[in-house]
């Protein structure tokens, strides 16, 4: 290992970009639907070794910044690109308008977010020392770089890195603690802590450190899905999942053809010994046109649902502009009682860039490039969030599409809820990893919370989800259905470690505590 260590740290030029963005390619194995994490046990102690040995002509800080900021970008361009190449699937749907932005959307985004773990092998760099101490730093600067990858213009922390720590049910359990920002720090700490035997240098300390982080990792999990408390009552839900194609969607001619598709779906009886279902969810921007413009589905809707039935759907809501302003559109999820009555919606509040909404739409319009302002939505986003009360005495907290993503986002809303509901639509991306992805991430946001999750997605994957993370039931990609579940809803949700996302941050503050007081000792041992 010493003799490998030792070429790694010697590479330079085109070779160590190279091994860099292998590594970073090999560390997205580690996300769905591959779950290979042992692949980071591999990827993060060669990136220690390259830093070992990120060091340019010259001196002074340029000399140690540049290879560093290098290392870091070609390994999160490998990671980035292998990880979301799918996202050019959505490009191609109506590729004789957007075939010309494939190349941005495979190659450019993965090229920008690179930069963020660029920026953390620099801040890691920066604050290398020798043996277990260098650990420590790659883990603060990546866990720092993926808080601020989900916060900078408007926040993407798609496929962190804290994602291939919980591949498992058992593994999950630690979001309730730590949650994906505490999980980012540790993970990292975790993967790279192999780097050690290059050197074997403070490799008893670091084996009893990892050996003993991912033992109650494994401990707590097991403690925690073994003394969960009953819950207090059942809500039986069914989910619509119609698997309507992306091309097929908004064409006029298809309309009648997918409501009724919907509403077939809507009003089957439940199979036997199955509760009859009081809520049904349809998904992402399922109705095919607008309410105002066809307001006979409203009818057509008040025959489909029985006695005491709620549907919960995603639709498009245009609301008409004040005077000569134009309307309005909103990506919500609309609340449809018994009689066909809307009674209440909620619009998406996180808008997604570039495909909802284009930022500094004004500015591109005046360099002329108009098409791509043309291209998304447009969408409003909406002026809040809040819960729709879908049954006496429960509260469902809507989150659309990539929104569930966010931990910020659910979990400064959840404590107004009694479960979480994620309506998507990932047909844009195909039979590829991003729904496999999207709907783990979706499903880790339902153990941070401690509440469980409904998840209607239009070709996939739909599904019930407890406060701990079972899949209760599910329907895979491409599947046509109703599936009905009975939904476990607990009357307070219970953290027994304090709250999560506050739990991650003071993980930061520990992080930098150890290297702050780490780096005293060294001057006070030098003077």
């Amino acid at each position: 290992m010493e003799s490998l260590a030792g070429r790694v740290i010697l590479l330079s030029g085109w070779r160590r970009s190279l091994v860099a963005f292998v590594a970073g390619s090999l560390a997205a194995l580690a996300q769905p639907p591959f779950d290979f994490f042992a692949a980071c046990f591999v990827a993060f102690p060669i990136l220690v070794w390259l830093l070992d040995g990120a060091v340019g002509d010259g001196r002074g800080l340029r000399a140690l910044a540049i290879p560093a900021f290098k290392t870091g970008w070609w390994f999160g361009f490998g990671y980035f690109l292998l990880g979301l190449w799918w996202i050019g699937n959505a490009l191609l749907v109506d590729a004789e308008n957007f075939a010309w932005a494939v190349p941005l959307a495979v190659v450019g985004l993965p090229a920008f977010l690179a930069v963020f773990y660029g920026i953390a092998t620099l801040l890691a760099r920066l604050l290398w020392s020798g043996g277990v101490l260098r650990i420590v730093s790659l883990a603060f600067a990546f866990g720092i770089a993926e808080l601020i990858r989900s916060v900078i213009f408007t926040g993407f922390p798609w496929n962190a890195i804290g994602y291939a720590a919980m591949p498992t049910l058992l593994c999950m359990q630690s979001a309730k603690i730590f949650g994906l920002t505490g999980m980012n720090f540790l993970a990292v700490l975790v993967f790279s802590m192999p780097a050690l035997l290059g050197t074997r240098r403070h490799l008893l300390t670091g084996s009893i450190i990892a050996i003993g982080l991912v033992t109650t990792q494994f401990a707590y999990g097991y403690l925690s899905l073994s003394s969960e408390s009953p819950p207090e009552r059942f809500l039986p839900v069914r989910i619509v999942q119609p698997s309507i194609k992306q091309t097929e969607k908004w064409d006029a001619s298809e309309q009648t053809r997918i409501f009724n598709i919907l509403l077939d779906l809507t009003r089957r009886p439940a199979v036997d010994g199955v509760d009859r279902p009081e809520l049904i969810v349809w998904p992402e921007t399922a109705v095919p046109f607008l309410f105002t413009d066809r307001p006979e589905a409203l009818v057509e809707l008040g025959e489909a649902l029985g006695e005491g039935q709620t549907l919960l759907a995603g639709a498009v809501r245009a609301e008409a502009g004040d005077g000569l302003g134009a309307t309005r559109y909103y990506n919500s999820v609309v609340a449809i009682a018994q009689d066909g009555t809307i009674v209440d919606a909620v619009d998406k509040v996180h808008l997604v860039p570039f495909g909802e909404y284009v930022p500094f739409a004004n500015l591109l319009n005046n360099f002329g490039i108009e098409e791509i302002v043309q291209s998304a939505g447009p969408f409003t986003a909406g002026s809040g969030r809040r819960a729709i009360e879908v049954a006496p005495g429960l509260r469902a907290l809507p989150f659309v599409c990539y929104e569930i993503i966010f931990p910020r986002l659910v979990f400064g809303a959840a404590d107004r809820s009694d479960f979480l509901l994620n309506v998507t639509n990932d047909a844009w991306f195909g039979v590829s990893p991003g729904p496999y992805q999207h709907f783990r991430q979706a499903r880790v946001r339902a153990v941070e919370n401690g509440l469980p999750l409904l998840r209607a997605a239009n070709s996939g994957i739909s599904a019930v989800i407890d406060s701990s993370g079972r899949i209760l039931d599910a329907f895979d990609l491409n599947a046509v259905g109703n599936l009905d579940v009975r939904l476990p809803v607990h009357n307070a949700r219970k953290f027994y470690f304090g709250n999560p996302g506050t739990n991650g941050t003071f993980i930061a503050f520990g992080f930098g505590a150890v290297l702050f007081g780490s780096s005293i000792i060294r001057r006070l041992r030098a003077n």
